[in-house]
């Protein structure tokens, strides 16, 4: 096969996969599959699931294969070729995508394949029927013809609006740096920070260190720099990426507008009152009242125990607290009230023992074994491919780990699919992923030291990944995260968070990275007594959040001031001031550019399904069997296909309360 891109029967062949292959790929499958559907459609036998919808769901496997490593690439390559290639490419993806949903003929078959479906039939099927007729009724599959064709135009002008968000963000952030020769600026800077600034200093042909904007070094700054005047800089820089605040070329004030308005039009052409009711169809929450309320509960039970927080840091500071102070001295009220340091702990927590505890704790709860395999190809080389294995040594998928921030890479964590699970006509097809993170990069040893705040994204991350991986669902499109609720998917990854505060588990993923000494016990106990502090504050930061993108997408009206709506829900919920330089919506890829459009209180919405989960490992003892063995079957086996309220209450016996996530924020309990 002449392009690389075209063959499914292995992972991607990264070695050999370029920019040039993926315009002639999509055109040539799209094509592909645009005949077989229309061979299918006029196939009179088309009469049940199996003659009609295990078709569609492995074209719908063969084009997220081929689509999934140009998505990928563009997002962790600083290749313009990519991200030239992916912008090209989206508009033929969402036009097909679109053109599928508004198939009156395939919706049609799929209703009478519905209506004849057996009671006896799998849940399954029965979800994976009823998930497509939804989204067929969310795609206006019922409009005349001219509305349709609007919306496959809305379609196409906001997912190219939001990826040239994405792009603004991360050109912004890598065109931004700071130089010094002055030492003493950056006094309480991490050792690892200074060394690599130093490094890249070098690098470059330049006396001095050298410190670019991405999500390291900013942390770093913010939270250990003495010098006041340097972590204003870093904020504001961080603050105002991709805003009017910098170059204009870069700014994404245009792209906020387009992108709500775009969204506010789709909803009501398929008829919602706004885009945060369209969003809800596709959630737990039901109505957008339910989430306000939900917001502006947990707000009200967390702002007490939030403005005691910032008392005790004001009373650090010879100064009034503002935004670029908090974290220093959280900091520094950790090191005086409890005697501890995230550069002390950091030093216990090099990468690559954080990855071994990780997936021994995988091992100790399900069974599974993860070895690296070196004879996979990769796009760059700090990346490793892990198979998975069960019990049985058998492999039932596998992994990629891209961990390091570099230049042109999309800043955040994730994970993102490169395979589906399919286990159809026969074939059997392992799910695979990509794991992919930007901590610090490895010194010139290869060490990579973790914060512990970096031990909690990683083990987020790999909750995600788990409930990819251990899917038994045979349908790709109900397979692991696929058909989850947007407010439920993070329960799995918000779940394993709270794993990495158990000695018994970061006895397995500490080793001092000079001595090889585990994190001792009189450390982990003052890392477990300061896990509350500052809990409250980064609980209303996130309802914020939360709030102003609920907001924007249930009020939105033309020339609505999108920052004005930020102040008020700052106002309402904050308490720290911001300055009026602030533009956080303008990188706000969360909300803009991803998934989370009027979802982003999936965060805390999923955090309470989380912290009664783990309740029951609390319970029951965090390594036991039967329990595990309870959440895997019930929560992570099942992917999309069953309800999710029904699969949480059948792993814990009832329905959820807000009880114990309070409890683990250190907030108390619930009225």
């Amino acid at each position: 096969m002449s392009n690389p891109l075209l063959d499914t029967s292995s992972l991607p062949r990264f070695g050999e996969i370029e920019a040039q292959h993926v315009l002639p790929a999509l055109e040539q499958l799209i094509a592909d599959h645009r005949a077989k559907l229309d061979a299918l459609l006029d196939n009179p036998d088309l009469k049940d699931f199996d003659s009609l919808v295990v078709p569609l769901e492995a074209m719908s496997h063969e084009l997220s294969r081929v689509w999934s490593p140009v998505s990928h690439l563009q997002s962790v390559l600083g290749d313009p070729a990519w991200r030239d290639a992916y912008d090209r490419a989206l508009p033929l993806i969402t036009e097909h995508g679109a053109e599928i949903s508004q198939n009156v003929r395939l919706q049609q078959a799929y209703q009478r394949i519905a209506d004849a479906l057996p009671d006896s039939a799998p849940a399954a099927q029965k979800m994976l029927l009823e998930q497509e007729l939804r989204d067929f009724r969310l795609a206006g599959v019922a409009l005349p013809e001219a509305e349709k064709a609007r919306y496959r135009a809305l379609v196409q002008e906001l997912a190219s609006a939001q990826a040239q968000f994405e792009h603004n963000v991360q050109d912004a952030a890598d065109n931004w740096s700071l130089h010094t020769e002055d030492r003493a600026l950056l006094e309480g800077l991490p050792a690892q920070t200074l060394e690599q600034a130093g490094g890249e200093a070098r690098r470059r042909g330049l006396p001095g260190w050298w410190l670019p904007l991405d999500a390291p070094t900013y942390v770093d700054v913010i939270t250990h720099a003495a010098n006041r005047e340097l972590r204003q800089r870093f904020y504001r820089a961080w603050s105002t990426r991709a805003s009017d605040q910098g170059k204009s070329e870069w700014d994404n004030s245009d792209n906020i507008r387009k992108i709500l308005a775009l969204r506010n039009e789709i909803a009501r052409l398929v008829g919602f009152g706004n885009y945060a009711e369209y969003s809800l169809a596709t959630k737990m929450a039901t109505t957008t009242r339910d989430v306000i309320e939900f917001l502006q509960h947990l707000a009200s039970r967390t702002k007490e125990a939030a403005r005691a927080e910032l008392e005790k840091i004001q009373g650090m500071a010879a100064h009034p607290i503002e935004a670029w102070d908090t974290a220093y001295y959280l900091e520094k009220l950790k090191q005086q009230q409890y005697a501890i340091s995230e550069e002390a702990l950091r030093q216990y927590f090099p990468v690559t023992q954080v990855k071994q505890g990780l997936f021994d704790l995988a091992s100790r709860l399900y069974g599974v074994t993860l070895t690296r395999n070196d004879n996979i190809s990769v796009w760059h080389d700090s990346v490793f491919y892990f198979d998975v294995a069960d019990e049985s040594g058998a492999i039932i998928g596998g992994f990629y780990t891209d961990l390091f921030a570099r230049n042109g890479k999309r800043s955040g964590a994730w994970i993102d699919e490169c395979v589906a699970r399919q286990n159809l006509a026969g074939e059997n097809i392992l799910p695979v992923g990509y794991l992919v993170c930007n901590f610090a990069r490895p010194n010139e040893s290869g060490v990579s030291l973790l914060t512990h705040n970096d031990v909690l994204t990683i083990f987020h991350e790999f909750g995600h990944m788990l409930h990819h991986l251990l899917t038994k669902v045979d349908y790709p499109s109900l397979a692991g995260i696929n058909g989850v609720p947007w407010d439920a998917v993070e329960l799995p990854s918000q779940f394993m968070e709270n794993f990495a505060w158990y000695y018994d588990v970061l006895v397995k993923s500490s080793a001092h990275y000079r001595s090889g000494e585990v994190l001792p016990e009189e450390m982990h106990r003052k890392l477990d007594e300061s896990r509350h502090l500052g809990a409250a504050l980064a609980m209303l930061r996130q309802i914020e959040f939360a709030l102003f993108d609920f907001r924007l997408h249930t009020e939105y009206h033309d020339g609505m001031d999108v920052m004005q709506i930020l102040n008020e829900v700052r106002d309402e919920v904050g308490l720290i001031p911001h300055p009026q330089y602030n533009r956080m919506p303008h990188a706000f890829s969360h909300v803009f550019a991803g998934g989370y459009a009027a979802g982003y209180y999936s965060y805390k919405w999923a955090e309470v399904l989380a912290a009664d989960a783990f309740a029951a490992f609390e319970e029951s003892g965090i390594f036991d069997k039967p329990t595990a063995a309870r959440f895997r079957s019930e929560i992570l086996e099942v992917g999309g296909s069953r309800d999710f309220m029904q699969a949480f209450v059948a792993f814990r016996g009832r329905e959820p309360t807000i009880d114990a996530l309070l409890r683990h924020s250190g907030i108390g309990k619930a009225a």
